[in-house]
């Protein structure tokens, strides 16, 4: 039994790791997901292989494991391109409070075990972090948190949570058995509770543009709470699994901070975008474009580079979008697509829409690639990106925004700005491109906006 399910765990790994490898690239991902979903699945199976476990509840365990497999079916395919990042911030934090569960389920049945105890105690306050930090930042994405709360005393409550965290984590460690008369059972749920509290209160002041970096770090956390969960319940397979997630997420984590200029612990202690949306003081006039002439710039252009952004999400316009590079390159003009590594509300946000429409990867240029392309381009059509385009980044010093580097589009010859309104992006933050005497504002859904400019220019 034994070696039927170390066997069975070590194909998975494997299979997990030829899976992330494949995600690595568009045109592969939907064969490295199906790899990983096979290698899960082969991990499922081989839990029963455990001959120590009398499965007295057999019938209510595969009743769970067919309702999760039909919620999970359900949700993956009625959930919206621009859901995306709240379901992946759903289901990491399911994740982590799973984790938290198996701890708090296990806890009797190890509680001689030092070793449970000490791994049992950190996965869990880990997981709990997760969980309600990741139920926090969907509910952000929602926007049913419209201003993120900067202050010194929500920085100091965090600290006063995590040193309380660190004292009776400690005292649990040290007498798992009974503590000054309180049982360690309820010990170990209140440390759980302090971890939720903690999650709460710690990405509570964040917002703005750093949401795709503390979707990352919750990624990095559910992982690493699953792999030392698993070493509590000696699962290799849970070992292997969260380590990947979490080696993973904090790699991306780290990468996401510095395509922001930013250090992940400057994140954590308060981010520098607000979600509320600030009124625009004007800074000189907005110039405007109608669908007919966009479509004559963009049709006597040698160059045009297509920023895609959340607007373009929002509108589920992506193949509208594709549509309109391929008449374009049917005119002669080079077309290639700008992609910054946090536009969206997630990682990899634009990447997945635009594959999703079957838009040609080897045209998806990272912002280090394409920077210097744009001293030489005519015309920049940007579908409803925002601060990711800002010149407050590099021109302000007195921006939220400033330092993050972004996508250079004011060095082109043109630029087209496709966008519903005047308001800030996510960040809260005033477009100074706006307002740019080469920027022109095409005003109006994308996805409605893009159909009539494909008309025009199929007239021409």
């Amino acid at each position: 039994m034994e070696f039927i399910r170390e066997t069975g765990y070590l194909l998975s790994a494997l299979l997990f790791i030829i899976g992330i490898k494949y995600m690595s690239n568009p045109s592969t991902a939907i064969k490295g997901n199906f790899l990983s979903f096979i290698g899960m699945f082969i991990a499922v199976v081989c839990s029963f292989f455990y001959t120590q476990v009398h499965f007295d509840n057999i019938w209510f365990i595969l009743f769970a494991i067919l309702l999760g497999g039909v919620v999970g079916n359900y949700l993956a395919n009625s959930v919206k391109f621009t859901e995306m990042p709240q379901m992946v911030s759903f289901f990491n934090g399911m994740g982590g409070l799973t984790i938290a569960l198996i701890a708090i389920i296990e806890f009797f049945n190890n509680i001689g075990n030092r070793f449970f105890v000490i791994s049992a105690g950190f996965s869990g306050v880990i997981g709990s972090i997760s969980f309600v930090g990741s139920m926090l930042a969907m509910a952000k994405l929602w926007g049913f948190f419209e201003k993120a709360k900067k202050s010194s005393l929500i920085r100091i409550f965090n600290l006063i949570i995590l040193i309380l965290i660190i004292i009776f984590y400690v005292v649990l460690v040290l007498n798992p058995q009974q503590i000054v008369g309180i049982s360690s059972f309820y010990l170990l749920v209140f440390l759980f509770l302090l971890g939720g509290l903690l999650g709460l209160s710690g990405v509570f002041p964040i917002g703005g543009a750093d949401m795709p970096v503390v979707i990352a770090l919750l990624n990095a956390f559910t992982g690493l709470a699953a792999s030392i969960g698993g070493f509590a319940i000696n699962n290799n397979a849970m070992i292997v699994s969260g380590t990947l997630v979490g080696a993973s997420g904090t790699i991306l984590t780290f990468l996401m901070a510095k395509a922001m200029n930013r250090s992940v612990f400057s994140v954590i202690l308060g981010g520098f975008g607000v979600t509320k949306k600030e009124e625009i003081t004007s800074k000189g006039s907005v110039q405007q474009i109608t669908p007919e002439d966009a479509a004559v710039l963009l049709v006597y252009s040698k160059k045009v580079i297509i920023v895609p952004g959340y607007g373009m999400a929002v509108s589920n316009a992506q193949n509208e979008v594709h549509e309109l590079e391929e008449i374009l390159e049917k005119r002669g003009v080079e077309v290639k697509y700008a992609i910054h590594p946090v536009a969206g509300r997630m990682p990899g946000h634009m990447n997945v829409l635009l594959a999703e429409a079957k838009v040609d990867y080897s045209k998806l240029y990272e912002m280090e690639q394409i920077n210097p392309e744009f001293r030489n381009t005519d015309v920049v059509l940007i579908v409803g990106a925002n601060d990711i385009v800002n010149p407050a980044a590099k021109n302000n010093p007195n921006s939220p925004l400033y330092g993050m580097p972004i996508l250079e589009v004011d060095q082109a010859e043109n630029i087209i700005f496709m966008k519903r309104s005047l308001n800030p992006g996510f960040a809260g933050v005033e477009n100074e491109l706006f307002f740019n005497p080469k920027t022109r504002m095409l005003f109006g859904d994308a996805k409605e906006t893009l159909k009539k400019l494909i008309q025009e220019i199929k007239n021409i």
